[in-house]
């Protein structure tokens, strides 16, 4: 349902207790969702970040984290569609882990690109459209890509944007 459809009466009913406990132990909605999330998340733990590190060569690093991340997006589809829905439409009420996600996983994959200082923006935009869950449903489930064919095609978008940055850079070299 996600966090905005579910009331604290639903909450109370499943738990089997009173919604005054639920009140107690949540007082508000943003302690009820972060706690929510926790919950889920250690369920369902995400790719291991760090351990991306330990492949030097980043267009390798890349195909593997986009194939583990694309992995753990279908397996946690249903909840992650509904909490980044309410996150568009109430971002105060409704915090995201996915937010914290991205932007770990985009710095890692960042690293070790030889692009110019001025043209990494773009490598930036592109590493992090590649990571968001949206642009995975797009491609595996409008589109009906392969979880493979998602993952080369992300890669060769993240691969050009980095060539065109490396040939921007040489050209002005040579100026």
């Amino acid at each position: 349902m996600g966090p905005l459809a579910t009331t604290i009466a639903a909450i109370a009913e499943r738990a089997e207790v009173e919604r005054e406990t639920v009140y107690r132990h949540f007082p508000d909605e943003p302690s009820l969702f972060t706690a929510c999330t926790a919950h889920f998340l250690a369920l369902h733990p995400g790719p291991a970040i760090e351990a991306w590190r330990e492949i030097a060569d980043p267009r390798r690093r890349l195909e593997y984290a986009l194939q583990e991340t694309y992995v753990y997006y279908a397996e946690i589809e249903p909840m992650a569609a509904s909490i980044l829905r309410d996150a568009e439409v109430a971002p105060d009420r409704v915090g995201s882990s996915f937010a914290a996600f991205h932007t770990a996983a985009r710095a890692v994959l960042l690293e070790g690109w030889h692009v110019s200082p001025d043209r990494r923006k773009l490598l930036r935009a592109v590493i992090g459209h590649a990571l968001r869950f949206q642009s995975w449903r797009s491609l595996a489930r409008e589109e009906r890509l392969s979880q493979d064919s998602a993952v080369r095609l992300m890669a060769s978008l993240v691969l050009q944007a980095a060539r065109v940055s490396s040939r921007a850079s040489r050209e002005r070299r040579r100026r």
